[in-house]
């Protein structure tokens, strides 16, 4: 597998608050105050982020410059 494919699908919520040491409540309003890149809906009931934004997220100390 190479770096580029590492940075390819989507990450569900409880991966990234694996990653991102912040509470539900606090990723959600950070989504949408811009803070967090905007979820991506698979159904009604399925949210995913794609891998590179968070990725871009952890490499940016926070600082949400691509969505």
């Amino acid at each position: 597998m190479t770096e580029y494919t590492k940075n390819l699908g989507f990450m569900r919520l409880s991966q990234i608050l694996e990653l991102i040491p912040v509470g539900k409540s606090t990723w959600w309003a950070g989504v949408k105050d811009g803070r967090f890149p905007k979820p991506i809906k698979l159904s009604e009931r399925i949210t995913v982020w794609r891998i590179e934004d968070i990725h871009k997220l952890i490499q940016n100390g926070g600082n949400n410059d691509a969505s």
